[in-house]
Parts: C-alpha cells; structure tokens; sequence
C-alpha cells in the first residue's frame, strides 16, 4: 500500500471518488458521488468560504472506510463515518475543513432538537439514519453543542448535506473542485 502524504492525499481522494462514487448512497435517489458533489455546490452557490465548500465535499468521505488505512486513523477504527472521515483528513486539512465534517451528524440531531421544521426537510432515509445516530439531542447535548467554535459551518453543512438528495441536478465533476482542495492541503 502506498503512504498516504500531503503529496498524495488529493489523488487518493480523487481515485475514491471515481472508483466508489457511482455507488448508491444509503437510499437516497442519488448516487455517493452525486450527494457530496451536490452538498459542495450548494455550499458554492450559498457564498461559503473554501473550507466549508471542501467540507461538504468530503463530508462523507467516511462512508468509504474500507478505503482509508487503519494507520491513518488517529483514534483507531471507528464505525461512525463522520468521526472516520474526519480522523483520516485532519492529517492533511484545517480544522475549519475537519470539524464540520466530524459534526455534521451532531448537527442533524442538533437541528432536530432546536429547530423542529427541520426535521420536516429529512428525507426517509435521513430520518432512519437519525434514529440510529441517537435522535434528536435532549437539553445537556444542545448546550454541550453550542459549545462548538465551528457551530455556523457545522449548521451550514447539515443544511447543504440534506438539500443534495436531487436526482435530476446537474453539477461540477470532482475535477472542478481539486484546485480549490489542493489549495487547502497543509504542507
């Protein structure tokens, strides 16, 4: 297996997305790739900063865990996909990349237990994904949450993930985006 370095970690990502993308994503109508290049144009058409457009993007990079190294997990294994997501980027990214991408889940229950018209916007298999993740958060995790120096892109994430479910949008391929990832690889 080939080291994973900050020379390297865009064309990993990119052979994952062109090899694995086409899969189907956990019942929604819309391809894995679809989905997370659907979430990174919403961010782009919302006028976020590139960190965050990099952050929808990837934010569900961890669903293709069997394609990350274990050696690059700083937690060892972990079947969360956004905590292996995240513990595979944060290696070569900012934590203004990383950290929504860890929370994007948090921010689903979060969202949830503080703002009850969005749970009218999850789709079914979002609602199914939630009540596995462990529901909407009760009172003690809202405030543990809020917490977050990352809390506005973590919110702004969760939005995009759950708007990139369309089947007939058209978007950039991943190739439109490897200047804008490659810009935010640390050294």
């Amino acid at each position: 297996m080939v080291k994973i370095t900050s020379e390297n970690i865009v064309d990993l990502i990119q052979d994952i997305f062109e090899r694995r993308g086409a899969e189907s994503y956990l019942g929604e109508q819309v391809t894995m790739s679809q989905h997370m290049l659907q979430a990174a144009q919403c961010a782009e058409e919302a006028g976020a900063d590139h960190t965050q457009i990099v952050a929808a993007l990837l934010h569900d990079i961890g669903h293709y865990k069997n394609e990350i190294p274990e050696s690059s997990l700083s937690n060892g294994v972990n079947n969360y996909h956004e905590e292996v997501g995240a513990n595979f980027l944060e290696e070569y990214f900012p934590a203004s990349v990383v950290e929504p991408i860890r929370q994007h889940v948090e921010a689903k229950r979060y969202l949830c237990a503080v703002r009850p018209e969005y749970f009218m916007r999850l789709s079914p298999a979002s609602i199914n994904t939630l009540n596995l993740q462990g529901g909407p958060m009760n009172e003690k995790e809202i405030r543990e949450f809020e917490k977050n120096d990352y809390l506005e892109q973590c919110v702004n994430l969760r939005y995009w993930d759950e708007k990139a479910k369309d089947p007939e949008r058209k978007c950039a391929s991943f190739s439109y985006y490897r200047p804008l990832i490659e810009s935010l690889v640390k050294n």
